[in-house]
C-alpha cells in the first residue's frame, strides 16, 4: 500500500474535465488498496469520492464559484493548498506526491524541496494551446508564459505521466528524458453513464422524436462551440426536426452567454436547447437522450472525458480526428479529417441519415471503452509507476535498502492506438 498526496489545484470533486479524471483516478487507486488524500481547494461538488481522503486547504470562504481556467483568487488559494500539502505530507508520512496539472506540479515542486518526497506530474494539457483561450492574458503575453510553463513544469518532477503520445511527444522535446515519461490514458467506470432513462427529460424540454445533437462540457472558447453552432445552420436545413442541446455542468458558465447570441446570430437560436448546471447524476439521461454527441475542438493535447462519457453510455460520437488520439474511426468515434465547420456537419449528417450506423458505433463505442478505458487497468499501471519512483528515490538514499519492485505486466499503449 502506499500514502499518495494527489494535488487538484482545482475545485475538486466537479463535474467535468479534469476534476473528473482526478476523482475517476483517486477512486481506483483506493479501490486497489492505496491510501489517497486528495489535497484540494476549500470546495467543490457534492459528489461522491469513494475511498479518497479530501483535504481541503483553508479559506476564510468554503463556498466559491466553480469554473474552470485561471482567475485572481487562485493565486491566494494555492498559497494556502501548498501549507495544506505540506502539513498533510509530514503528517501521513506520504510516499509520493502526485500532481495534476500546472499549478499542482509547481506546488508539489516546492513540498518536495521541503519535505524529501518524489514527486510526480500527471501532464492533462499544453499550456501554450489552452492559456490564450481563456482570455484571461493579452494573447502575446498568454503565449509567451504557456510555452514558459510547458518547458518549466516537467523539469521539477521525479517521473510525468502523460495522457497521450502526442503530449509525450512534446515533453520529449523538451528534452525529458523519455525514460521519465509514461502515457497512461484517462480511464472511466464504464457503468457510470450506462442505462440512462429519458422519459423525464423529453417531457421537461417537451421532445418528442427529433434527433438530438448533443454538446457536453463547459462553453469555453477553447471548447470551439462557434465550430458547432455553425455546422447545425446546416444540419438544420437538410433534418428540420432535429435540435441541438448543449449541457454544461456550470450554472454561471462565463461563456454561455456569448454561445446563445451567437447561435441567434445565425438563425437557429430557436433550435438549440441550453442546459447550464447539470449535476453528475443527471448526465446519463441526457447522454441517453442524444442521438449523437459532438465535440467540436480540432486540437486536443490530452484526452476529452466527454468522449469516453458518451461511449459508456452507447453514443455515437462526431469528432475531428486532432481531437481523438488513440481512436479508431467507426469503432470509438465518427472521426473527421480537418478543422472545419463543414467537415463537423459532414459528419453530423452523415450518422443522421444512417440510424444504423450510428447505432452500430454505440455498440462498438461502448466495447470499446470497456475492454480499453475501464479503471481496472488504471490502477495497476498508476501504482507500477508510484512502486519504480518510491523504490528509485529512496534507493538513491545510502542509508535504506529496498527491494526493486517486480515489473507489471506490459499492456497495450492505447493513447499511441
Amino acid at each position: 500500500m502506499f500514502k499518495v498526496a494527489m494535488v487538484a489545484a482545482c475545485p475538486f470533486p466537479a463535474n467535468w474535465g479534469t476534476p473528473g479524471a482526478i476523482r475517476e483516478m483517486a477512486t481506483a487507486l483506493s479501490d486497489a488498496g492505496h491510501r489517497i488524500h486528495v489535497v484540494t481547494y476549500p470546495y467543490g461538488e457534492e459528489l461522491p469520492v469513494e475511498g479518497a481522503i479530501i483535504e481541503r486547504a483553508w479559506y476564510w470562504r468554503k463556498t466559491g464559484r466553480l469554473q474552470s481556467g485561471p482567475v485572481i483568487e487562485k493565486f491566494l488559494l494555492d498559497i494556502f493548498l501548498l501549507i495544506t500539502l505540506i502539513r498533510v505530507i509530514r503528517r501521513e508520512k506520504i510516499d509520493v506526491i502526485h500532481a495534476h496539472g500546472y499549478e499542482a506540479v509547481l506546488l508539489g515542486a516546492v513540498a518536495k524541496l521541503l519535505t524529501g518526497r518524489p514527486l510526480i506530474y500527471h501532464s492533462h494539457n499544453l499550456m501554450s494551446d489552452e492559456l490564450p483561450a481563456y482570455r484571461f492574458f493579452p494573447n502575446l503575453i498568454a503565449r509567451t508564459l504557456g510555452r514558459v510553463l510547458d518547458w518549466m513544469a516537467p523539469r521539477f518532477p521525479d517521473h510525468v505521466i502523460a495522457l497521450t503520445g502526442r503530449l509525450k511527444t512534446a515533453l520529449l522535446d523538451e528534452k525529458i528524458p523519455a525514460e521519465c515519461v509514461d502515457v497512461v490514458p484517462v480511464s472511466i467506470n464504464p457503468d457510470m453513464f450506462a442505462g440512462g432513462s429519458t422519459a423525464a427529460l423529453r417531457a421537461r424540454y417537451d421532445l418528442g422524436a427529433e434527433p438530438i445533437v448533443m454538446y457536453t462540457g463547459i462553453c469555453s472558447q477553447l471548447q470551439r462551440l462557434d465550430l458547432l453552432l455553425t455546422a447545425f445552420v446546416r444540419v438544420a436545413a437538410i433534418f428540420p426536426q432535429a435540435k441541438l442541446m448543449v449541457v454544461t455542468p456550470l450554472s454561471r458558465d462565463p461563456d454561455l452567454a456569448e454561445c446563445r447570441e451567437m447561435a441567434d446570430r445565425l438563425g437557429i437560436g430557436a433550435r438549440v436547447i441550453w442546459v447550464p448546471g447539470h449535476r453528475l447524476q443527471e448526465l446519463r439521461d441526457y447522454l441517453a437522450l442524444a442521438t449523437l454527441t459532438v465535440i467540436p475542438r480540432p486540437y486536443i493535447p490530452g484526452q476529452p472525458v466527454k468522449l469516453l462519457n458518451a461511449m459508456s453510455a452507447s453514443r455515437p460520437t462526431v469528432c475531428f480526428v486532432g481531437g481523438a488520439e488513440g481512436m479508431v474511426h467507426l469503432r470509438d468515434a465518427y472521426i473527421v479529417e480537418g478543422s472545419d465547420s463543414e467537415r463537423l456537419a459532414d459528419g453530423i449528417i452523415a450518422l443522421l441519415n444512417d440510424p444504423e450506423l450510428a447505432r452500430n458505433l454505440g455498440v462498438t463505442a461502448r466495447r470499446s471503452v470497456v475492454e480499453n478505458f475501464s479503471t481496472r487497468s488504471l490502477a495497476r499501471r498508476i501504482e507500477d509507476i508510484y512502486s519504480r519512483v518510491i523504490y528509485r528515490t529512496r534507493s538513491s538514499r545510502p542509508t535504506e535498502t529496498l527491494t526493486p519492485p517486480k515489473a507489471a505486466p506490459i499492456e497495450p499503449d492505447i493513447a499511441n492506438g
